[in-house]
This record gives C-alpha cells, sequence and structure tokens, in this order.
C-alpha cells in the first residue's frame, strides 16, 4: 500500500533546506509528472497536495506514484496532503445557460427543477429552505453576487439582488449567517476518503468544516491512519476553533471561501488569529489560497503577493501553500522558487526572531513541555548548531517546533509515517533511521546523523531532546547538551 523511500542517505542525495518554513505544493496537469515533481523539490517544495476536487482516482494513483518515486531518489521524506472536495452548494442550471439578473431586482431560489432564468433558479439543497431566515445573506459565484433573504418558504426563497449580474449553470452558493446542517463529508468525500487512506496519504484535508463534530466523523473514517488537518473557510468554524484545532491534527487557512463569507477586512485579523491559536496547540498551520495567484500565468507575482507571503511568514506559519500557480499555472517551477526566496529572506530578517514570537505559546505544565521550552532557551542562549529530536510518533518534534528556537531541527525517526508527516512541521528536517535502545546508541547516532546532514562540524554544540524509556510515545523527558568531536568525523566516514 506504502513504498518506502531508500534508507540509505548518502551525502550527495538527500536536501537539506536552510529555512523553516515549509512550502506545501498543489499538484495538477502542469506539474504531476516525476520529472516537474523532482523540479519542484529541487527549487523548495516539501510537501505536495492532490486536490481530489479535480480528476479521476487513476489519475491521482500515479500522481501519488509519482511523488514516492521521486521521494525515494532525493532521499528526502516528502508529504502528501489528499484534499477533499467537500459539500459544495451550487444553484441548478439556466434555459440559456445563463441569465442577467439587475442590481436590487427580486430572485426567486426554489425547488422546481425547471431551468432557471432572471427570475429564478433551482436550489437542489431542500436543508436549506428550512433554516434561511428573512436578513440573512446567499453569495453566488464566490460573493460575485449577493443577495438577501426577504421570504423564506417551505419550497422557495424570494430575495433581493443587493449586486447583481450575470448568473450561469451549477455556479457555487456560500451561506454565512448560518450553519448549514449538511456533513463536511458527502458520499463523494467518503469514497476519495478511504481511496487516500489506501493510497498511504499523510494527511487529509477536510474542507468546509463547520463545527467539531465534522472533524470527529473524519477522525473516524480514518481509521486511525494518517493526520487530520482541518480547513477553515466558513464563519462557523472560526467559532468554534479551539474544539476544533483540539480535535485535529494541522489546521490551515482556507482563505477563498473564508474571504467569500467574510468581509475582505475580517479576512487578516482572523488569520492571524488562527495561527496564533494553533501554533500554541504545537500543531502545523499552513496558509493557503491566492498567495501567488498572478503567477498562473505570470513569472513573477505582484508586490502585493510577495506582502502576502512575507507576512504569513512573519507570523510563524509552520507552511504556506501555493494551489493554481503549480497544479495549472504556465511558471510552476518559478512559483516554488519565488516562494522560497520570499521566506528565506524574511527569515534572515534581523527583526524576524522578534515578530515570530510575539503571539504567545507558553508551555503546559508537563515535563515534556518544559523540556522543549527549555531546549529553544538554551538554542536561544548558546551558540547551538542543531537541534537533534529523536521520536516515533512525532509529538516530540512538535513540541520543539511549538516553540520556534533558533537552531535547526534535525528529526530523527524509525516511522516512515512521522518522517513524511513532519514534512509539514515548522523548521523539521526529518531523517529515516533505524530505532535507538540506549542514551549511549542515542548521542552516537545523533552526532553522526548530525554531521552527515551538515548540522555542524568539529567543535559544534548540539542540544539532544529524547524520551525514555524509548518507542514509549509522548514521554519526552531528556535534554542533553553534546560537543562534536574528530571522533564522530571519522566514524562518520
Amino acid at each position: 500500500m506504502v513504498s518506502t523511500p531508500n534508507r540509505r542517505s548518502p551525502h550527495h542525495r538527500g536536501i537539506k533546506r536552510t529555512r523553516k518554513v515549509k512550502i506545501l505544493a498543489t499538484l495538477g496537469p502542469a506539474s504531476r509528472d516525476q520529472e516537474t515533481i523532482a523540479k519542484l523539490l529541487k527549487a523548495g517544495a516539501d510537501a505536495f497536495r492532490v486536490n481530489m476536487s479535480h480528476g479521476d482516482h487513476e489519475t491521482h494513483r500515479e500522481t501519488i506514484a509519482n511523488i514516492r518515486e521521486v521521494e525515494k531518489d532525493l532521499a528526502r521524506p516528502v508529504a502528501v496532503l489528499c484534499d477533499l472536495q467537500g459539500p459544495k452548494l451550487r444553484v441548478g442550471t439556466f434555459a440559456e445557460g445563463k441569465a442577467f439578473i439587475r442590481h436590487g431586482a427580486h430572485f426567486t431560489l426554489d425547488r422546481d427543477p425547471t431551468p432557471g432564468d432572471e427570475n429564478r433558479v433551482c436550489l437542489p439543497h431542500p436543508e436549506l429552505f428550512g433554516i434561511l431566515q428573512k436578513g440573512q445573506r446567499l453569495l453566488i459565484d464566490d460573493g460575485k453576487l449577493r443577495f438577501v433573504v426577504i421570504k423564506p418558504e417551505a419550497d422557495k426563497i424570494l430575495c433581493t439582488a443587493e449586486v447583481g449580474g450575470q448568473i450561469s449553470d451549477r455556479k457555487g452558493v456560500n451561506v454565512p449567517d448560518a450553519i448549514v446542517p449538511v456533513p463536511a463529508l458527502t458520499d463523494k468525500d467518503r469514497r476519495d476518503l478511504a481511496f487516500a487512506v489506501e493510497q498511504g496519504a499523510d494527511w487529509i484535508g477536510l474542507s468546509f468544516v463547520q463545527r467539531p463534530e465534522d472533524v470527529a466523523e473524519a477522525r473516524r473514517l480514518m481509521g486511525g491512519y494518517g493526520a487530520l488537518m482541518a480547513k477553515i473557510e466558513k464563519p462557523a468554524a472560526v467559532e468554534s476553533l479551539e474544539e476544533i484545532i483540539e480535535l485535529s491534527d494541522g489546521i490551515m487557512v482556507a482563505r477563498g471561501d473564508l474571504g467569500v463569507e467574510l468581509l475582505p477586512e475580517e479576512v487578516p485579523p482572523i488569520q492571524k488569529h488562527i495561527i496564533e491559536k494553533t501554533r500554541a496547540s504545537g500543531k502545523p498551520v499552513v496558509v493557503a489560497t491566492q498567495m501567488l495567484e498572478s503567477m498562473i500565468v505570470s513569472p513573477t507575482p505582484t508586490r502585493a503577493e510577495v506582502s502576502d507571503v512575507a507576512n504569513a511568514v512573519y507570523d510563524g506559519a509552520d507552511a504556506v501553500m501555493l494551489s493554481a500557480e503549480t497544479a495549472a499555472g504556465q511558471w510552476p517551477v518559478e512559483a516554488v522558487t519565488i516562494m522560497d526566496r520570499i521566506a528565506a529572506k524574511v527569515e534572515g530578517d534581523s527583526t524576524y526572531r522578534e515578530r515570530i514570537h510575539l503571539a504567545a505559546t507558553p508551555p503546559d505544565a508537563t515535563t515534556a513541555d518544559a523540556i522543549s521550552a527549555s531546549c529553544a532557551t538554551i538554542a536561544d542562549t548558546l551558540p547551538i548548531e542543531g537541534i537533534i529530536v529523536f521520536t516515533g510518533s512525532g509529538i516530540s518534534a512538535r513540541r520543539v517546533a511549538r516553540e520556534r528556537p533558533a537552531a535547526p531541527m534535525l528529526v530523527l525517526t524509525p516511522s516512515i509515517n512521522t518522517a513524511r508527516r513532519a514534512a509539514l512541521l515548522w523548521g523539521a528536517h526529518t531523517v529515516l533511521t533505524k530505532d535507538i535502545g540506549s542514551f549511549e546508541e542515542m548521542i552516537g547516532k545523533g552526532k553522526r546523523m548530525a554531521l552527515r546532514h551538515g548540522f555542524g562540524a568539529a567543535g559544534s554544540r548540539l542540544v539532544a531532546v529524547a524520551g525514555v524509556p524509548f518507542g514509549v510515545p509522548g514521554s519526552t523527558n531528556l535534554l542533553h547538551v553534546v560537543t562534536l568531536t574528530g571522533d564522530e568525523l571519522a566514524t562518520r566516514k
């Protein structure tokens, strides 16, 4: 079911990043072949998104197989995120394929399947007819048309066109003022989720989450395999954010639909709020949608897009995401290259360290969190070249990453699943290695791996973090400062 990458990590093969924030790139017709995937990884991509809204299972199967082949060749664990489509609401069809609705005109959404016109159209979602109330909004075609409900009835909803315009077949409908009683997982999503698990996807993206129960249902269907990333793109999800974070393994700020259902000026502070809350939980947070949108057709981004990416990096997001830029755009490799350059420039800014710590991430009253906080303090105080984290489940790595330490993090794990999932974790350079059984073995292996992967040289100091007894998830209780010597250099050969 899941291919295992080559365990050998020759010095000339593995890719080592100097930046901390990760890049998640969406694959599609412009990029899903092995050659382009390899170019994207070398340009700076750390993980790949497979959008289940487009394409069929055979195409996705081939895409994931291509990722695993390149992963094996480049000896670098790569995360695959399968993004479920979710319950997208849409209007029906029109007699002429489209209609024009005047500003201020009345327009009816009803349950009659007859093709519509400038006065009415079918809304094939019976669950909406019992919940909408006078004064609530309906947004169609990503908010290009805006309606206000003036008379909701059992079989029709009379609206006024606050903003009119051209409407065409099956355009999307957003309902920002109500929790829509539809499950977050459609029948298609359930089939796609089962496929993603069967293909060994490391992350599952759950779209249009409205309430914590949506996350719980997806976790049940995943059967304990993979990690769940809840996409925050509904105002209702923002209201239940802390509960959703608690039930998820990661969070995505999906600004597309979120930006449709909220006023534009509301999105930036909500984005910062989501990042702060997710960071405090020690779980990865991804900022997504329209980050370098103009690069779908242009080889260079706008200055505003560059600032948008930079702000997400300054806020301490674990990853930034490219969508159509790499999936269907004309310049996929260039988009990753420029995003990599933006992130590297921000992280090299003298104010970066101060800015990413503006969000408070106080440790919980546990030994593991105290160890992780101490690790970051040592890295801020001493000239530490790297932090070596031994982990089986990835929990220790998440705790250390939450502190956003100054030194880079070398994550050593015997689990390929953990290694791949950590590809979306801030600052983590993950290496698949054999398990350890003693303190001496841990220190020896940690030094050898640090030298092999460029985390210091003779005389360098590193911090090692682990849990004893080894192999017990969540038992982080050991911190040790080590110095590399000429002996490890000899062992390295």
